[in-house]
């Protein structure tokens, strides 16, 4: 291995480190915390200076109130691309909402406002499915989250969001676009809507097994949980689809 690769992957985990733990904290994260907890075999002194670099690159950026690091979107978007795995849902979790799905599930309304109300109890967000048609409905669950989330202490922020996720059409714009991979995640500026560049948009699309498409979507912040959202996009989107 060369000094150059060593280094990479030296920052790839510092950086995955800190958007990990930023995620479950909400916390600036210190090279001091990363040196007590997570023994990488790396002086204080390199970590700091790969904080530094990491910083310096757009990665991470530092309140003024304190020395440690969070992520920039760009952050977010390099752990998304290279560092984020996949999680599988847990088998106790999985085994309660096949039986909560198949109960005298019948209607196809009923069916898709079930799996919306599972997508946000299991994330904690916002779940958002469209039906594809004529006449999209739009099946909307976990709004009442967004004023919990512990980086939104803006209340014209959440004010906003909220009017987006009350507007149809604009919900419809943001989550009927072309996707390349199964699960898209578009962070901040990238969902081009404005009032939500603060958050993180995961969008799936499925067809359920008796012809109906659409689109499943998870609206979260950007310190969003995005392993856990893939894992419950993919079993959600494979259960209307009947592969689950």
């Amino acid at each position: 291995m060369n000094r150059k690769t060593d280094f990479r992957e030296r920052r790839d985990k510092v950086l995955g480190i800190v958007v990990g733990q930023y995620i479950k904290t909400v916390s600036p994260i210190s090279s001091a915390l990363i040196s007590e907890e997570f023994h990488l075999d790396l002086s204080p002194a390199t970590i700091r200076n790969i904080l530094a670099e990491l910083e310096e690159m757009g990665y991470l950026t530092h309140p003024h109130t304190s020395a440690g690091r969070v992520p920039t979107q760009t952050g977010y978007r390099y752990y998304v691309d290279h560092l984020m795995q996949e999680i599988e849902l847990l088998e106790e979790e999985k085994r309660r909402i096949r039986s909560e799905y198949v109960r005298r599930v019948t209607e196809l309304e009923t069916l898709l406002e079930r799996a919306s109300a599972f997508v946000a109890d299991l994330t904690h967000y916002t779940s958002i499915i469209s039906v594809d048609g004529s006449d999209q409905k739009i099946f909307l669950k976990g709004t009442g989250n967004v004023p919990g989330y512990p980086e939104f202490h803006d209340l014209r922020k959440i004010r906003d969001i909220l009017e987006i996720l009350e507007e149809k059409e604009r919900i419809l714009e943001v989550i009927n676009r072309n996707l390349r991979k199964k699960v898209e995640i578009y962070i901040g500026h990238e969902i081009a809507c404005a009032n939500i560049e603060s958050c993180s948009l995961a969008i799936s699309q499925f067809t359920t097994e008796k012809g109906a498409t659409g689109r499943i979507a998870v609206l979260g912040p950007t310190r969003m949980d995005y392993e856990r959202v893939v894992g419950t996009l993919e079993f959600i989107s494979g259960l209307l689809e009947g592969k689950r």
